[in-house]
């Protein structure tokens, strides 16, 4: 069995962007993030744990300027906590291992796929090709990536 933990070198890994939504609770500009615009089928992983979180069989383009899945590839992997900040009432995602913030979640995504849109920090995450995910430990989940 595969463990995933937040350790003090994969901390150190992190750019000061990653750092500060990650282990702050930061936003990074709407528009601005490395994978929002990513359609290469694979996996998103928890920059910090490596911990698998989302499939991009499960993304699609919400028009909310950050990447959005329909659900976690690995449903407890991912917290979801209430958050009042700002003047709002929210439901921030974390990761349960890396206890990485990597979001929000919301009711107003595809009702024929759940409903929920899973709002996610590109600096929250690591993309995995499908053709590298046997060799980097995650083909388990290759059944959950679709091709395009």
């Amino acid at each position: 069995m595969t463990r995933y933990a937040k350790t003090p070198e994969a901390l150190a890994r992190l750019s000061p962007e990653e750092f500060r939504v990650t282990q702050e609770s930061g936003t990074e500009r709407p528009g601005t993030g490395a994978l929002l615009h990513m359609t290469e089928p694979g996996i998103y992983v928890d920059i910090v744990s490596g911990e698998p979180l989302f499939a991009s069989a499960d993304k699609f383009e919400s028009g909310c300027g950050w990447p959005s899945f329909t659900k976690p590839i690995v449903p407890a992997h991912v917290n979801e906590l209430r958050d009042v900040s700002h003047g709002m009432i929210r439901t921030e995602v974390r990761s349960t291992y890396g206890d990485s913030h990597l979001g929000h979640v919301f009711n107003d995504g595809p009702p024929e796929a759940g409903g929920l849109r899973y709002c996610i920090n590109s600096a929250s995450l690591r993309f995995i090709p499908l053709a590298d995910m046997q060799a980097e430990g995650y083909g388990e989940f290759i059944n959950q990536v679709e091709e395009v």
